[in-house]
């Protein structure tokens, strides 16, 4: 411990080899990575970790993926200290800084992590990164490419049956999905000239995503028939963000810009295909989207005695430029457009933010944090008589943290927040997976909340550390689906719904017990929620919700040695999604395991084996669907599904060059 902090050098993580930062952070005792929220603009800070005590403010994946970038070699230590003392607004609990040595060569690093799966998906054979880091005089720079894609799979029965339980269909399905993000990046930090100092990262990244899903539909008393669905959306993704930060007068001034742009189009297409010589018949689905973001902040910052305050000022514009069209397939082949209204048309929205913050110490052991403010946003939509929509929201939060002595710590915030909404629920959109359509809703506002955290953690000494988290949500304007009609619906407002959650997290050294090297971390999570249906006024848990996690993870470095090897147990679920129609519950479990084997000097590298899904989980679904509205109208039909995932293998090299 150094002060209030805990201190982790780079030597205390030497016996677990790691490369990077991030693999150095992720073997802090007791500590749980919690990446940035997809905030509102900029926002305050949510990601609980800093890089040189500074919170990086981008949506590129912040300070998390920067580690990611960053060689162990440069780290000088990791301090792990209570947020409510570091001067840095929406933080809360525990946070990570990484203090950075300052570069003295150049270095580059690479990783490639393959993945094949024994069932039914393709290889990934490019998921990895390779950069360059240098400096040039008072420039930092680094050069990066990456794939950060994924690949899923699972194929098995889906057996339909009626209200009664007689079966009405038994299907054999089979879906894919690939999708591959090709992201390069170039940083510039400089240093200077004075006391200034700023940060340039500029990317583009093309992707490729495509989904199939084949069916074999066997139906009770008719002729079979197969249906498939591909969707496929090769887009690109442009990303500029900076800041440059200066003294002035008493403080310091910061000045962040960001701009992000996404070409997204999307084609799905339904076909269904007969074995009697029938025509086809299909559905096609095109979407095209163009999705801006344009923020602009100042930060201003300074020290008055014991009170260190910031004033912070964000305008954000975001739009949604969506041209979506539905078709027919003719019997000859070809696709006639059908009427689809709603969906196409422009949402934005103007936003400004001003925030006032104020931390100071009550006490050697006792932190103060308030801050608070407004925004005003401005809501338009360019299709049908839309008026213009204009609201204010006052925001804000106060924070303690108290350490009573050096095992534990506490903290306590107490926040109100305005939440994100997404704008493709503003128009109506074609889920053909699902035969579902979502009308769309001009008249969405986002969802506001008063938020409670509680958080407490004791340090074992040399047993480890755990930690416990509850929290609390009053939630108004929640988005779920609402009635449109006498039988549509949409994603909408419903007036409250509340939240409640725990999360306990552990660290235990068993070298005490003779086992030296090894460690195991646990994590336990649960979520309880409560909202009125919309059809029948009763309370119900939040659609979608989660509901539980459950992981333990078993890591042995064998002492004096370059091998490493383990074992990771999970499980988790969410709660049941609503619509108007149909309730529908899809999990995989009920248990992933993992087991990995590692040898960190091979020829300078370190290459690890990693079998996924040793015990077997599969995915699991059950859906209700009703002939008409739910709770009025009778059953028409249940499914039950149980999808084979199977067995998963990686391989992971790393080093540097």
């Amino acid at each position: 411990m150094e002060g209030d902090a805990r201190i982790f050098e780079a030597a205390d993580f030497e016996h677990f080899g790691p490369r990077t930062a991030y693999d150095m952070l992720e073997r802090v005792p007791g500590f749980s990575i919690r990446e940035a929220d997809q905030e509102r603009g900029l926002g305050e800070a949510s990601e609980n970790v800093l890089i040189d005590g500074e919170r990086i403010a981008n949506k590129s994946g912040g300070a998390v993926r920067e580690l990611q970038r960053i060689t162990a070699g440069q780290v000088l230590r990791i301090e792990i200290r209570d947020a409510s003392g570091l001067g840095i607004a929406g933080l809360t609990g525990q946070v990570a800084n990484v203090v950075l040595a300052e570069r003295s060569a150049a270095v580059g690093q690479f990783e490639w992590n393959p993945e094949w799966r024994a069932h039914y998906a393709r290889p990934f054979w490019f998921r990895g990164q390779v950069s360059y880091s240098d400096k040039a005089g008072p420039v930092d720079y680094t050069l990066s490419v990456e794939d950060y894609g994924s690949r899923g799979a699972f194929g098995g029965p889906l057996r339909i049956v009626g209200p009664d339980g007689a079966l009405l269909e038994n299907r054999r399905e089979v879906l894919q999905i690939g999708i591959d993000f090709a992201k390069i990046q170039g940083q510039v930090a400089v240093d200077g000239p004075g006391s200034s100092k700023g940060n340039l990262t500029v990317a583009i990244t093309p992707y490729w995503y495509e989904l199939t899903l084949d069916q074999d539909r066997q139906i009770v008393g008719s002729m079979p028939f197969e249906r498939d669905l591909k969707q496929v959306n090769d887009g690109y993704q442009f990303d500029m963000s900076g800041d440059l930060e200066f003294r002035l007068g008493p403080g310091r001034f910061k000045f962040i810009g960001l701009r992000h742009f996404d070409d997204e189009p999307i084609d799905t297409w339904q076909t269904s295909r007969f074995g009697d010589g029938s025509p086809d018949a299909g559905v096609l689905f095109v979407r095209d989207s163009l999705i801006g973001e344009t923020v602009l902040r100042g930060e201003y910052e300074w020290k008055s005695g014991a009170n260190n305050w910031q004033l912070s000022v964000e305008r954000a514009y975001n739009s949604l430029d969506q041209e979506g069209s539905l078709y027919t397939l003719l019997e000859d082949g070809d696709y006639e457009e059908i009427d689809f209204p709603g969906g196409s048309g422009k949402v934005d929205e103007v936003r400004y933010e001003g925030i006032a913050t104020l931390s100071r110490p009550l006490s050697a052991k006792l932190d103060l944090q308030i801050d608070g403010g407004a925004e005003y946003s401005q809501l338009s939509r360019d299709t049908g008589e839309v008026e213009t929509r204009r609201f204010v929201r006052p925001k804000g939060s106060i924070t303690l943290g108290w350490r009573p002595d050096k095992a534990w710590d506490f903290s306590l915030k107490l926040r109100r927040r305005v939440g994100q909404i997404s704008f493709y629920d503003f128009l109506a959109q074609q889920d053909l997976q699902q035969d579902r359509e979502d009308s769309g809703n001009p008249d969405l506002v986002p969802p506001q909340s008063w938020e409670i955290d509680v958080e407490g953690g004791r340090s074992l000494g040399k047993w480890g550390k755990t930690r416990m988290a509850i929290w609390a949500r009053r939630i108004d304007d929640i988005i779920d689906i609402v009635p449109i009609g006498d039988d549509g619906e949409s994603v909408g407002n419903l007036p409250r719904a509340h939240q409640f959650g725990a999360r306990w997290t552990g660290t235990l050294e068993l070298a005490p017990l003779g086992a030296q090297g090894a460690r195991l971390d646990l994590e336990v999570s649960y979520e309880d929620s409560s909202v009125s249906d919309p059809l029948s006024g009763e309370k119900r848990h939040i659609s979608g919700n989660d509901w539980y996690t459950a992981k333990a993870e078993f890591r042995h470095d064998i002492p004096n040695t370059d091998v490493a090897y383990g074992v990771t147990l999970q499980s988790s679920r969410e709660r049941p999604r609503y619509y108007l129609t149909e309730v529908r519950e899809e999990w995989e479990g009920p248990v992933f395991m993992q087991v990995f084997a590692e040898h960190k000097d091979v020829l300078g590298m370190t290459v690890r084996g990693e079998m996924g899904n040793v015990a077997g989980a599969r995915n699991r679904l059950e859906r209700t669907v009703w002939d008409g509205r739910r709770l009025r109208d009778p059953v028409l039909v249940r499914e039950s599904g149980d999808r084979l995932i199977g067995p998963i293998f990686r391989l992971l090299v790393k080093g540097s060059f």
